[in-house]
This record gives C-alpha cells, sequence and structure tokens, in this order.
C-alpha cells in the first residue's frame, strides 16, 4: 500500500513523463503558480516547483514554487496526470504544462511533465497554529498543523478514509448551544472555520477499511482524541476543503468511560436501540427490513444492548426503534427481556404490553422494568391521532410504583417513551420544509407532537399528577423549539448548563448534540440525585460492533443516558 511522506527526497534525474501533446513552451513562458489561479487560460500554461506530495489513489501530485508575493492567492497546485503515466518523486523539481481546471478549485491537467535537473528552492511546509481565515488562499499548499486538533467525526471513515477533526475541541451541533436563526448561524459559521477534514490521498477507502496514517494501536480511535502531528497538502473534494495528508498521525487517543453510577433509589434510562429487528422470530426473516441482515448480525445487536443496558443498572428503560411486532414470545421486545434475564441472576426484566402497537409505524417506543424492584400502576396510556399518525411515533405511558421487600414504598411516578419525526427532507413540504434556521426538516411535526404530547400529558392520563419523565429521541436538539415547548412550560432538563460532556449523545456530521433528552415535571425535578450520559457509542468508530461483538462498544448510534430519583420511604 503506497504511503506518501513529507520528507523532501534527493531528486533523481528521471526520464520526462510525456504525452502526445505539443513540445512544452519555452523556459520563458514559465508563469509562477500563484497567476495560474488568478487568470483564467483558454490555452496551456507552463509552470515549474517542486513536488510536495504525490498521491496515486488521486492520479496526481501537488506541485508548489516560492511565491509571487500574493497573499490572496496559492503557489500550488493540482496536476491530473494522464491514466498509465508514473508521477514525479516528492521533492523533484519539475515543469509542467497543461490546461487549466477550472472546478470547485483551480487544478491543472498535465499534458506533459519534466523533471529537471537545475535546483529549485526547497519548499517547506507553512505552519498552522490556528484555522486560516482563507483556506482557498493555501489550495494546494504543503502545511504543518502545530496547534492540537481535536477528533470530531468518522462518518466518512468507512467510505473515504476521511476523519473530522477541529481546531480548539470539540464542534456542538449550533442548536444544541445556540437559539435557531441567527445565533446558530454564528455558530455554524464557527464550526466551519474550526473544522479541517483529514484525508488518505485516495478516492476511495481501502478494502479492510484501515488508515495508513493512523498506527496500528490507534485505528479504532473515538472520536474526542487529540491529533498531534498533522501535515498534509490543502485539497479540495467533495464540497469541503482537506488536508491530504502526508505524514502519519501522533494520536493522544481519548479512553472509553466507565458505566455511569448516579444517585437516587430509582432510576430512569434512555436508549435508542438503532432498529432492534428479529426477522421472524425463530431465527429466519433475514435480511430484517431495517435492523440485522443476518442471524450473526442480530446475534452481535443483542449483546452489545444487553452489555449496555445491565451496565446501566436502572429500574425503568424507555427504548426507541423497537421492531413494532406485537408483545409474543416472538416479538423483539420478549427476546431483548429473555436476554436481559439470562445475562444477570436476579431473572426480574419485564416489559410493559401496550396490547397494540403503539402505533403502526415500522418502529415503536418501548418500556422495560426491573419487577423486584417497581411495579406498574394502572394501564398504560398511548396518545394517537394527528401528528402520531403518520408521522411522529406513538408515544406510551406508563405509571410506576417503587418497592421494597415486594411492598410498595414510595411515590408513583410516570414515564413517557417518546420518539418524534427525523430530520430526513423526504416528502416535506410547506412548513416542514427546512426553514434554514437550523432545525432542519419536519421542525413544524415535531413541534405539534410536543404540544400534543405535553397537553395531553396535563390531563394526567397515567394519574400520577407532574411527577413524570418524557423520556427518548425528540431529534431536536437542546435549543429547538419542540424541546423548548416543554422548558418553556416548566418541565426541567436535569443535564442543562451541564459541561460539554453532558451536551452529546449523537454525533453527525462531525457535530455532537442531543437528540435524546430526559424531561421532568416540577415535582419529579425536585427529586432528581444524578444524571448522565454514557458515552459507549457516539464516539465509537461504526465497524466497533463487528470487531467487538460481546461489549457495549457501538451497540447504537445514540449514547444512553440516566436519571437518578429520589422516590422511595416517606
Amino acid at each position: 500500500m503506497f504511503r506518501p511522506t513529507a520528507a523532501l527526497l534527493a531528486v533523481a534525474l528521471l526520464a520526462a513523463c510525456q504525452s502526445t501533446a505539443p513540445a512544452p513552451a519555452p523556459a520563458s513562458a514559465t508563469i509562477a503558480i500563484g497567476e495560474l489561479h488568478r487568470v483564467p487560460m483558454a490555452g496551456p500554461a507552463q509552470i515549474e516547483g517542486r513536488v510536495t506530495a504525490r498521491f496515486e489513489g488521486l492520479g496526481g501530485f501537488f506541485v508548489q514554487d516560492a511565491g509571487d508575493g500574493d497573499a490572496t492567492t496559492p503557489d500550488a497546485v493540482f496536476v491530473q496526470v494522464p491514466a498509465g503515466l508514473p508521477l514525479p518523486a516528492v521533492g523533484a523539481h519539475v515543469r509542467a504544462l497543461g490546461l487549466r481546471d477550472d472546478g470547485d478549485v483551480v487544478r491543472m491537467t498535465g499534458q506533459r511533465v519534466d523533471v529537471l535537473p537545475i535546483p529549485a528552492p526547497a519548499i517547506a511546509p507553512r505552519v498552522l497554529d490556528a484555522p486560516p481565515a482563507d483556506w482557498s488562499a493555501l489550495a494546494g499548499t504543503w502545511v504543518r498543523i502545530e496547534a492540537p486538533l481535536t477528533l470530531t467525526g468518522q462518518h466518512e471513515r468507512a467510505r473515504r478514509g476521511t476523519l473530522a477533526a477541529s481546531f480548539d475541541g470539540r464542534l456542538f451541533t449550533p442548536t444544541e448551544i445556540a437559539r435557531p436563526g441567527a445565533d446558530a448561524a454564528r455558530v455554524a459559521s464557527d464550526n466551519a472555520r474550526r473544522r479541517v477534514l483529514l484525508d488518505d490521498g485516495r478516492e476511495e477507502a481501502t478494502a479492510d477499511g484501515r488508515l495508513w496514517y493512523l498506527p496500528e494501536t490507534a485505528q479504532a480511535l473515538r472520536s474526542g482524541s487529540v491529533l498531534t502531528g498533522v501535515e498534509g497538502v490543502v485539497d479540495h473534494r467533495h464540497g469541503a476543503w482537506r488536508l491530504q495528508l502526508t505524514a502519519p498521525l501522533q494520536p493522544q487517543p481519548a479512553s472509553r468511560p466507565e458505566a455511569p453510577v448516579v444517585g437516587g433509589d430509582v432510576r430512569i434510562a434512555a436508549f435508542n436501540l438503532q432498529n432492534l429487528f428479529n426477522g421472524d422470530g425463530q431465527g429466519g426473516g433475514f435480511p430484517t427490513p431495517r435492523g440485522a441482515r443476518t442471524p450473526e448480525e442480530l446475534t452481535r445487536q443483542l449483546e452489545g444492548l444487553v452489555a449496555t443496558i445491565a451496565a446501566l443498572d436502572v429500574d425503568v428503560a424507555a427504548l426507541m426503534e423497537l421492531e413494532n411486532d406485537g408483545y409474543d414470545a416472538r416479538s423483539s421486545i420478549a427476546m431483548l427481556v429473555d436476554a436481559l434475564n439470562a445475562e444477570g441472576p436476579a431473572h426480574d426484566w419485564r416489559f410493559i404490553d401496550a396490547g397494540k402497537g403503539p402505533g403502526t409505524n415500522a418502529i415503536r417506543v418501548g418500556l422495560i422494568y426491573r419487577s423486584a424492584r417497581v411495579r406498574p400502576k394502572g394501564r398504560p396510556a398511548m396518545l394517537e391521532g394527528g401528528p402520531f399518525a403518520e408521522l411522529s411515533r406513538v408515544p406510551l405511558a406508563q405509571a410506576f410504583v417503587p418497592l421494597r421487600n415486594g411492598r410498595a414504598d414510595g411515590l408513583d411516578f410516570s414515564v413517557v417513551a417518546v420518539h418524534f419525526k427525523s430530520k430526513g427532507c423526504g416528502e416535506a413540504d410547506g412548513l416542514n420544509l427546512d426553514q434554514r434556521d437550523g432545525q432542519a426538516c419536519w421542525n413544524a411535526a415535531r413541534v405539534e407532537s410536543a404540544q400534543r404530547l405535553r397537553d395531553w400529558l396535563a390531563t394526567a392520563p397515567t394519574r400520577t399528577g407532574d411527577r413524570v419523565a418524557v423520556v427518548g429521541d425528540f431529534n431536536a436538539y437542546a435549543m429547538e423549539d419542540p424541546v423548548r415547548v416543554f422548558t418553556d412550560a416548566g418541565w426541567r432538563d436535569p443535564f442543562a448548563g451541564g459541561d460539554g460532556d453532558t451536551h452529546y449523545s449523537f454525533v453527525f456530521d462531525g457535530q455532537a448534540g442531543r437528540l435524546d433528552h430526559l424531561l421532568l415535571g416540577p415535582s419529579l425535578a425536585a427529586r432528581v440525585a444524578g444524571a448522565a450520559k454514557w458515552h459507549s457509542n457516539a464516539d465509537e468508530p461504526v465497524d466497533t460492533r463487528e470487531r467487538e461483538a460481546a461489549g457495549p462498544w457501538r451497540s447504537s448510534d445514540h449514547d444512553p443516558l440516566v436519571v437518578g430519583l429520589r422516590l422511595r420511604g416517606r
């Protein structure tokens, strides 16, 4: 496997890489590379400089000259070489003749490349200790970033061998920390300024998914890790600026956190299972519509989910993205509960049987609980119709009472499992279209869902007053309208005001935030003893589940959250 290097190699007298194009123009016609960027050219242009990097996976090389004194234009360019022709060595002094290619950034399509014996000025990498004001002024430039970067996302790792990193710490989704609209736009602009993609010099990732620029011991690097030794050439591809790396990174890996321990005598969790589908429940029915493609994938998925839920040691868990396949012994929720009981000595996990659904969506919410610790009180309640008919999943509410030695002991409370409409724009129209305020599509449907749910809970459908926890995936970040429907009405967010570690349960496009929430009625909020998120999933590479089947790591794409309450006794 080819691994580019930043070291300027000794220049050998290589044979020229020639095409059938006309002979090169005389040396007097050679122009500065900066002029190539400034001036549109109808015919061939000729440049000279040193090769700073070559990438067989991109089919060309970067060449840089000593500069023309204009800081607004780059002094380097990528030269695309015709297929089958060799690339000059890193460090070579070359003269290239070709056509200027005006795409998303200026490049050159080489017609002829000659390696010259005449020494050219040595090129040193430009040192950056902060994000540049304009990456385009550095297009093609060899740079070294001396400030530490934070690994913020890995969504293109498997596809293109790319990692998302940032200056000055982790990037947060704008509407996680700022109101939608102008405030969120300012955060988005700052995120774009601080962000840098780290690429491997290929259009496609390798078949084994390994990155040449990471040490063998750091192939499974978690987001949040610190990256040093960042060196490469500035490039623009697939709609974004990036560094095509020329030297291996020197990472400081982020450690995996222990399962959280929170205070209180009753603990509630929220966990998105990322499509737990079990086929026909008898070993067949694969691939499933949304979940596991094979029985082996289901086994790995189930092992991770059980390891996560068991480690949280909670009394009630609200679950999202369960297959909506009933409540008999072959259902997905029964399979999960059976697996939990097989894992631990207590064998006291149970599920709430709503009789139907809830809802008719392919996925549903669910509630599971420890029967030795809490007991359901009354029947479950569901909110159907309106946005819950086709868009958001039908909420499921159940009252519980704490137990001690099998007897009721403490205040009753209710848990409501919710999962609002996603942000994807398919079939969105009218007010559900993206309003360009940072809340993406279907925000109007999520707001209506929140309003109807808030008003329904005001009627106390489970008869526990405001001792209610609304738990689940809002598909809305903390400062967005659907969450504020509740917080503006007096509901409390036990994670509000915490440090950055509490402000994410999901990482999308290299930005962290909370789609998962646990909002409490005032009486229940007064009894909070602790709250935590377990970053067991969002920071992990997507292939962790395949590499480490039995553990909790990357058992889902969402992190679980847990809140502890003081409810037992008088």
